[in-house]
């Protein structure tokens, strides 16, 4: 009969509070292109490996460390790519998503303001010959969009506050990450 003892120290672990797993925006960090341009949104893990091939370099750290059994680096919550990266200007192919089009409004209904209760509103309905695209479609709340219904602005009299636009590609940062880390917000200028 074998008997198993356990190794010292083990019993009651419990792991130190800056080990625990926080909650997934807090494993994120902002990619900035050399030229200290947002680019994307990735994990601690994927930030950490870039800074180790020094393709990286740390622009925003927290005060929690990355240790490994030989080093230890600051954890970072921006980093800069040591090189420029050519990042394709197609935010008008970039897929129509409700998040995109909730953050490119500020998260309000385009008629009436209101922040409950977000749905999505082809300015120009479809059955009306109005596209699926960044022009013609609007953050809308239930409400508004049940009133205006299968009509044209000027039939309903309901007019959105701001013209329909293709997004800016810090908005994708947004979609990416729905909490933003105060440190990003100086790099993030959203208009």
């Amino acid at each position: 009969m074998a008997t198993h003892a356990t190794p010292p120290g083990s019993a009651g672990f419990a792991p130190q509070p800056e080990h625990r797993r926080r909650g997934r925006e807090s494993g994120r960090v902002l990619v900035l292109n050399a030229t200290y341009e947002p680019i994307n949104v990735c994990t601690v893990r994927r930030a950490a490996v870039l800074l180790l091939k020094e393709k990286a370099e740390i622009v925003e750290h927290s005060t929690y460390e990355l240790r490994s059994e030989h080093s230890t680096i600051p954890r970072p919550v921006v980093i800069r790519l040591v090189t420029f990266v050519k990042v394709p200007r197609d935010t008008h192919r970039r897929k129509i998503t409700r998040r995109a089009v909730f953050a490119r409004d500020g998260w309000a209904c385009q008629y009436c303001g209101s922040r409950s209760n977000l749905t999505v509103d082809h300015v120009i309905p479809r059955s009306k010959g109005g596209s699926s695209s960044w022009d013609n479609i609007v953050a809308s709340c239930a409400p508004c969009n049940r009133r205006k219904g299968d009509r044209l602005p000027r039939q309903a009299g309901m007019h959105p506050r701001r013209a329909p636009r293709t997004p800016r590609a810090e908005i994708f940062i947004h979609v990416a990450s729905t909490t933003i880390h105060p440190a990003w917000e100086q790099y993030l200028t959203i208009g």
